[in-house]
């Protein structure tokens, strides 16, 4: 199946979840999301480098990216995974390659994300968020999973830093006793952690396609008058992208997840399973002439 989906990835609709396989390409879709009125991030994909030798040339690699991003003055960022910067090996290794990232960024007035992964690095990626607040970075924020029983406690804990944080339901397939299993208690959870993040004075990413829980939050946060300025809403590239449009027209901030780089083959398989039309779409492009 990879074989096949990597030789054909393209043609059969990879394209439409994945900014293509170069900066350049990345950047072409990059300007055409922000003069639709979006804003974005990218990510080069990828993830669990070995070796501190692989791990030094992929943060090299996302300084040219932030520094491109500054220079072409797109209204993006970027989002990276810490395993992709040896926490797979080393945390130190990782800190040090983040923190060096996250200092480029503030010095040219633009912002980077960590990313959150699988249960096992939750603490380890809240450790070197946490050390880069201490020491006074700001533009760095990070992402909570609302399937994770932990997570309430984890933004508690998180709430005196002022945190910058992105709310997702998780994507990782985690056992019972550890994450929710129903998604009525994963959607419950998100809009509790969404809403708890708010009052606690942190800013904001809702990343959801579920219109229902957008509009829960849009509603809390008239209710509770909070400025827009507090929040923002997240989705991903070639999902719902006239729900996308149709929030920015009210409005709000909207940042669209814009990958990009030759490893695209996991991301896609991750973009199947959650969400069944998206096989559906991939089933047709794959059958058609």
């Amino acid at each position: 199946m990879q074989r096949l989906v990597q030789r054909h990835g393209k043609r059969v609709g990879a394209g439409r979840f994945v900014a293509g396989e170069t900066l350049d390409e990345c950047v072409a879709v990059l300007r055409t999301l922000n003069t639709a009125g979006l804003q974005a991030n990218t990510t080069l994909l990828g993830e669990a480098i070995a070796d501190p030798n692989g791990a030094a040339a992929v943060t090299d690699e996302y300084e040219t990216i932030i520094e491109r991003l500054v220079a072409e003055r797109l209204k993006a960022n970027v989002a990276l995974k810490l395993t992709h910067l040896g926490l797979s090996f080393d945390e130190e290794v990782a800190y040090g390659n983040v923190e060096r990232l996250v200092a480029r960024a503030e010095e040219l007035g633009t912002f980077l994300r960590i990313d959150m992964e699988q249960s096992e690095l939750v603490d380890a990626t809240l450790r070197i968020y946490e050390r880069l607040r201490d020491v006074g970075h700001d533009g760095v924020g990070t992402v909570l999973q609302s399937y994770l029983y932990r997570t309430p406690d984890d933004l508690e804990r998180l709430l005196p830093r002022a945190p910058n944080l992105r709310i997702v339901k998780g994507a990782y397939l985690e056992p019972d006793t550890i994450a929710y299993p129903r998604k009525e208690d994963v959607d419950r959870a998100y809009v509790e952690l969404v809403e708890q993040g708010l009052r606690g004075g942190a800013y904001i990413a809702v990343a959801t396609h579920d219109e229902a829980i957008i509009r829960k939050v849009q509603a809390f946060a008239a209710r509770e008058e909070i400025p827009r300025d507090r929040f923002e809403f997240q989705m991903l590239y070639g999902v719902r992208s006239g729900l996308q449009r149709s929030v920015a027209a009210e409005g709000y901030k909207v940042l669209v997840a814009t990958p990009y780089g030759p490893d695209w083959y996991p991301y896609l398989m991750r973009r199947l399973a959650e969400r069944p039309a998206n096989v559906g779409f991939f089933l047709k492009n794959l059958v058609r002439k």
